[in-house]
């Protein structure tokens, strides 16, 4: 299940994009807009500036805008961000993998089968969508 975080990390980035200008927005604004509290929507911003998809300016007529225009901001740059592996399991994940401890052998389980079905489908949904996709009507 996706997570509040990621949801509304993922609205603050669409309101973002929808901006005719590329000019910093303040956080207050965001989150009024989008319905997103203030101070969960603040930890959200500098988790995307970190994670070098957002730049941040301060003082007056500062706030927070996009680093890349939108079409080069992948889905799998935000929700590996927001959320950590993008697999369900981490005897699949690509960029986290741990063996599980209840598992003898992945070439026979049942689940990690499946689970690299789902996080292939997954991934190809999150590698072939931008944020430019999620502003279009």
């Amino acid at each position: 299940m996706l997570s509040k975080k990621t949801k509304y990390g993922l609205k603050a980035l669409t309101f973002l994009a929808n901006r005719e200008e590329n000019c910093p927005v303040q956080i207050s604004e965001i989150a009024k807009s989008e319905n997103i509290s203030h101070k969960f929507l603040e930890s959200i911003l500098l988790t995307l500036r970190k994670a070098s998809l957002l730049g941040s300016k301060k003082g007056k007529g500062g706030g927070y805008y996009l680093l890349k225009e939108p079409s080069d901001i992948l889905m799998t740059e935000v929700i590996r961000s927001l959320e950590g592996p993008i697999a369900m399991v981490p005897c699949v994940s690509l960029n986290f993998y741990e063996k599980c401890d209840d598992c003898p052998d992945e070439n026979a389980c049942s689940v990690h089968k499946l689970m690299i079905q789902v996080r292939d489908s997954t991934l190809q949904v999150f590698r072939n969508t931008t944020l430019a996709d999620l502003t279009q009507s």
